[in-house]
């Protein structure tokens, strides 16, 4: 599966979940994100829930910003490093986070990282349309 398409049904089921939360407050909303409730209510959000299994080892764990707003992506390549193919970076160039490298293609690795899975940076980058906090993430040539 391409970058885009994950990005777009995320996308997608992501506002599913928002329609159902329209009368929340926003830290009702957040609240709502933490793992062990998503893991109950919305099982079909992540494949990971059937599993019960987090991507990111951290106990408090909050999927709203799952699709790292920092991630950058690009499914025809965002550069070339000697003779592989850049698909993904870091903008922010995470201590924590790291690149996988393959034979010709580099993706970035987000699994060590979880600075989107926050409640306080959730906050601070809060908005109830996802695909605005998310509009840097897919980038245009």
């Amino acid at each position: 599966m391409k970058y885009i398409e994950w990005f777009e049904n995320h996308g997608k089921r992501h506002a599913k979940v928002m329609e159902k939360l329209k009368d929340k407050s926003d830290d009702e909303v957040i609240e709502y994100f933490r793992f062990d409730n998503m893991v109950k209510n919305e099982p079909g959000f992540c494949p990971l829930y059937k599993d019960n299994k987090k991507c990111h080892d951290y106990e408090e764990l909050n999927c709203y910003l799952c699709a790292c707003p920092n991630f950058r992506f690009d499914d025809e390549g965002v550069e070339k490093q000697d003779d592989k193919t850049v698909y993904s970076i870091c903008s922010i160039d995470s201590k924590d986070g790291s690149q996988y490298i393959g034979d010709d293609y580099i993706h970035q690795n987000c699994s060590g990282c979880i600075v989107p899975h926050r409640e306080k940076y959730i906050k601070k980058h809060f908005s109830r349309d996802w695909f605005e906090i998310m509009k840097d993430v897919v980038i245009k040539k």
